[in-house]
């Protein structure tokens, strides 16, 4: 999808393939087979133009990170925030300028909600 938002829209198959398939080296197959399946899910809608298919963001960057953090958070925290929060305390993956961050958000959330 990053492929997808970093390009105007129409992009093709050759697009992706030239941005993203050779770095990882992968056969057009491949990147056809992603596309299909991010039409599949709802993410892109493609039309045919000659002998090219075209393809279309229909979710845009944040509803995308928003359904895939959920989805996330669901699938490997039973859909807890806090499991999830609790990691990435204990990995040490947050500093304390974002612990700071953090709490200034969620006090402002509050605020919203009285």
């Amino acid at each position: 999808m990053k492929v997808v938002w970093e390009n105007t829209p129409p992009i093709t198959s050759a697009i992706v393939m030239e941005q993203l398939g050779n770095d990882k080296h992968w056969k057009i197959a491949t990147v056809l087979t992603l596309l299909q399946r991010l039409v599949n899910k709802g993410f892109l809608r493609t039309e045919k133009f000659s002998k090219e298919r075209l393809y279309y963001p229909i979710v845009d960057r944040d509803e995308y990170l928003t359904l895939e953090t959920k989805k996330f958070i669901k699938e490997y925290h039973n859909n807890s925030l806090k499991s999830f929060m609790d990691l990435l305390f204990m990995a040490g993956s947050i500093s304390s300028k974002e612990i700071e961050e953090l709490d200034e958000l969620i006090k402002n959330r509050k605020d919203w909600s009285d």
